[in-house]
């Protein structure tokens, strides 16, 4: 089966085990490198035409207001050949209670028919919340299958190659 990783991930200051931590690559795209490792799946990353702030506060204010007004950001670019590939390992930070609304904006703009998607989640605490339940409202055609959540970027080995069989 034909793999990719797909990912939003955020650098800059993060929350990070109870403290504020600037972090050069963010949670997510650490696990999602290490999934194409394991996968030898490409991977491409989802980013904004206009980034949340570096500033952990701002990010917090721009993107709950993105959230509670339904803002659909512009990203940069959409991957162009989806059709080579069955398998989707799907990746971002849950932002509360959701996924990213970029994730929303792919999602929506993307034929994810009859592919099977494997989401990760890197959180702090919070797991996926309703992500699941959006991601299959977007996708009805797609199958859905077994997720996994981790906490910041600890990545605990066995657990993750046994996600991704």
């Amino acid at each position: 089966m034909n793999s990719i990783v797909i990912f939003y991930s955020r650098a800059g200051y993060n929350y990070v085990n109870g403290e504020i931590k600037k972090l050069e690559i963010g949670n997510t795209e650490v696990i999602a490198k290490r999934i194409a490792e394991l996968t030898e799946s490409p991977l491409f990353k989802i980013e904004q035409v206009q980034p949340y702030s570096d500033d952990y506060s701002e990010c917090i204010d721009e993107a709950k207001r993105d959230q509670r007004l339904g803002v659909r950001p512009e990203i940069k670019e959409f991957p162009n050949n989806l059709k080579d590939y069955d398998l989707i390992f799907l990746g971002f930070p849950n932002f509360w209670g959701t996924m990213p609304m970029a994730m929303f904006t792919f999602l929506e703009n993307t034929n994810l028919d009859g592919k099977t998607i494997k989401p990760f989640c890197s959180h702090e605490g919070s797991g996926f919340g309703r992500s699941i339940e959006d991601i299959k409202r977007i996708c009805p055609k797609a199958k859905v299958e077994k997720e996994i959540d981790i906490h910041g970027a600890m990545i605990f080995e066995e657990e993750l190659k046994e996600w991704i069989k």
